[in-house]
């Protein structure tokens, strides 16, 4: 079998070289810090939320340690307002399959000790690139996976496919206590995202901290300039936290008494930054003429916004990994690195970046379209209005499924449609239902949009 390094202890990484492993090749991890460092001094490196598919990569794998926890996830919540204090409209879409947001510190902990205990070998060291030269000199093939490092400008950015230059949304996200993961009235444990248009989104789900515990993780997605956007300076997760407390009392006050009680879980369960979407180029070539690959955000490093980062870095490991046990005895050289990379853009990479930047965009026609469409959806009723906003929620699991009908109107007629629904029907029922919880806002009353707990919002 292969000699195969992987530079990189993340989701991605670990994955690629448990993958590997299990198919018989010498593997060995580079690492930047210990198990014990991962869960004792490491922040997290975001929420990780991941459906079905990215989760059957671990079970395939023999990682899926924590399937059944407490703090799986059922299905996705949306408010849209309008602007701030006003909630515009609600959906509610439950997922077939459970999905998780699990601490990455415990998960690259564990799987490091796992990769050791299946023979793998873990070497604990930075690595820079003229180390990585000396690393592709001893292995048939060099994987990089380490996201924002310094390694990852080994590998050219595409121009065609990074639409952006700079950071979209400024970021803040807090691991925190407080609350237990599903209330007694809710009827689906959900990721819970509010919009406001002019000034970023806010979302939160139940979160498989490293203590074990099922406890939340937030994260604040803030447009530059906008009300949201006061977490620049910001040095300690106390701070972070309390200015999210004051944010949702701003900008979501039917949300705040539901969120005052929380704390922060630990003390470096919180993170503040922001990300260029960007997508590179699959070979990085090293002053030797050496060539090495990437998986995850080495190649395609996504905004969080669509929670579709360590998706897209499962589901590449898994694809990377049939790649190489299909090379047999061949080099691993430029073009197959090229023809992998490509092969899984097309079938899928393409439609997760498609949807994950359209999220950081205005809402398009069609988006407004199936919104109506999908009001009065409440996780319970089995109606067009719930089917729909079900392909939704699938969507963050399989972006090729539901990503074309967020593009054209066209498109969002024919999934309204493929619902048992019908585009005009929907429309209007979903206006009828704006223009309610509007008047009752102007009142002083609660919109009364359906949500997933007994009463309505």
């Amino acid at each position: 079998m292969r000699r195969i390094a992987i530079v990189g202890s993340g989701i991605a990484g670990l994955l690629t070289a448990h993958g590997l492993r299990k198919a018989g090749h010498q593997v060995t991890l580079y690492s930047d810090r210990t198990a014990r460092q991962w869960m004792e001094e490491s922040k997290p490196t975001g929420a990780a939320g991941r459906f079905h598919r990215a989760l059957s990569v671990d079970r395939e794998f023999g990682l899926g340690h924590w399937d059944g926890h407490t703090g799986f996830i059922d299905g996705v919540a949306l408010a849209v307002c309008a602007k701030r204090r006003n909630r515009l409209l609600t959906l509610n879409g439950r997922v077939r399959h459970v999905a998780a947001a699990i601490d990455v510190r415990m998960l690259s902990a564990r799987w490091m000790e796992d990769l050791e205990a299946r023979g793998g070998k873990v070497v604990i060291e930075p690595v820079n690139q003229q180390r990585l030269d000396a690393i592709a000199a001893e292995n048939d093939l060099t994987v990089v996976a380490v996201g924002k490092a310094d390694l990852g400008q080994l590998f050219e950015r595409h121009p065609e496919r990074s639409v952006y230059t700079r950071p979209q949304r400024n970021l803040s996200m807090a691991v925190i206590r407080g609350r237990p993961v599903r209330e007694p009235s809710e009827t689906m444990k959900t990721v819970r995202f509010n919009i406001v248009e002019t000034d970023g989104e806010a979302f939160w789900m139940p979160y498989v901290h490293k203590s074990g515990e099922a406890l939340w993780c937030i994260l604040f997605e803030a447009k530059p300039g906008g009300q949201m956007d006061r977490f620049g300076g910001l040095s300690s997760g106390e701070e972070v936290l309390a200015r999210m407390k004051e944010v949702m009392r701003d900008l979501f006050p039917w949300e705040s008494a539901w969120f005052e009680p929380f704390t922060l879980a630990d003390p470096h369960g919180w993170l503040v930054g922001a990300i260029t979407p960007t997508v590179r180029n699959p070979v990085g070539r090293l002053p030797s003429g050496r060539v090495v690959t990437g998986v995850g955000d080495t190649l395609i490093h996504l905004d969080p916004i669509g929670g579709q980062g360590a998706n897209n870095g499962s589901r590449m490991s898994k694809h990377l990994v049939a790649a190489i046990n299909e090379r047999g005895d061949a080099p691993f050289d430029a073009e197959w690195m090229t023809r992998t990379f490509e092969t899984f853009w097309e079938q899928d990479a393409r439609h997760t970046v498609q949807f994950n930047n359209l999220l950081l965009e205005p809402m398009t026609s069609a988006g407004k379209l199936l919104m109506m469409s999908m009001y009065g959806s409440d996780a319970v009723r089995d109606t067009a209005a719930q089917r729909l906003a079900n392909a939704f929620a699938e969507n963050f699991d399989d972006p090729t499924s539901f990503t074309p009908a967020l593009l054209t109107t066209e498109g969002a007629r024919t999934a309204i449609a493929g619902a048992g629904g019908h585009w005009a029907t929907g429309l209007i029922r979903g206006m009828s239902g704006v223009a309610r919880g509007q008047f009752r806002q102007v009142l002083g009353m609660a919109p009364g949009h359906p949500t997933t707990t007994a009463t309505v919002a």
